[in-house]
């Protein structure tokens, strides 16, 4: 059996696992409609990098934000006000990290966007593998009405979501689509009517996919996320790379086997 998650005391994210292989990791500062300071930057990279390098038995994480109002506004701006051209910078370079070290997580992770997500806090969630939301919540890159632009990968993450020209759009506008229209553009996946429905919802797939094979889902990740990065034959070659990789892995025999034997199969991530 492979070794238990240390779960992290964060002061800005509340932890706790579902189930065997599947983490719930809350941004909880619900009276800032939880929005990223400096803190939660640093828990924010932290907690990506631990899953990235040693994973444990976490096999799917659920990000969602606490309270009602909102996912996450992005950058706090009460922190930010009067901070430094150099502190302001400085702040980025941390945020920059962890937004690359979420994209780059091995471990899936799926957005439960359970309010607004705006700037920073919507490009969180385009950093997750793929984004569940209630109705009710709105979806911006607002960054442009205040004179800057988006710089968590947005312009990159939100393009190849829904589209070159709708992705101008939303930044160029600065303003919030809704859930409706969120998906129908290709930004999420599915909308759920209440924020239970939402959490229950993004759990019981979460408990899907950690029951498949873990270096099965992570070999795919990296080959979907690099693959769309080039053409279509060299991601192809990058796929088959990705592939041989399992054949000779002890959860490839056993997957075999479980189907062989009509049985669920037991993977242990060798």
């Amino acid at each position: 059996m492979s070794a238990t998650f240390n779960i992290p005391d964060y002061s800005t994210i509340r932890l706790e696992q579902k189930g065997e292989h599947t983490l719930l990791a809350t941004l909880n500062r619900p009276e800032a409609l939880n929005a990223i300071t400096t803190q939660m930057g640093h828990d924010l990279l932290d907690l990506w990098t631990r899953l990235t390098v040693a994973p444990a038995n976490i096999r799917c994480v659920v990000l969602t934000g606490a309270g009602v109002r909102a996912f996450c506004a992005g950058g706090d701006l009460k922190e930010r006000n009067g901070m430094s051209n150099q502190a302001w910078q400085m702040q980025h370079e941390l945020f920059e990290r962890g937004f690359m070290a979420l994209i780059e997580c091995v471990v899936p992770v799926i957005a439960a966007v359970n309010g607004h997500a705006y700037g920073g806090g919507c490009e969180t969630a385009l950093g997750c593998d793929f984004i569940f939301t209630v109705k009710d919540a709105r979806f911006a890159l607002s960054e442009t009405r205040l004179g800057i632009m988006p710089g968590g990968a947005g312009t990159q993450t939100l393009a190849r979501a829904i589209g070159e020209r709708r992705a101008k759009q939303m930044i160029y506008s600065a303003q919030p689509i809704d859930a409706a229209k969120a998906y129908d553009w290709g930004l999420v996946n599915q909308v759920f009517e209440t924020r239970e429905e939402l959490l229950a919802g993004a759990l019981a797939l979460a408990d899907t996919i950690a029951g498949n094979g873990p270096l099965s889902i992570r070999q795919a990740k990296k080959s979907i996320h690099y693959g769309l990065q080039t053409d279509i034959l060299t991601g192809y070659r990058f796929e088959i790379e990705a592939y041989n990789r399992l054949v000779t892995t002890e959860d490839r025999v056993e997957g075999v086997r479980a189907f062989n034997e009509k049985r669920k199969p037991v993977f242990q991530a060798r």
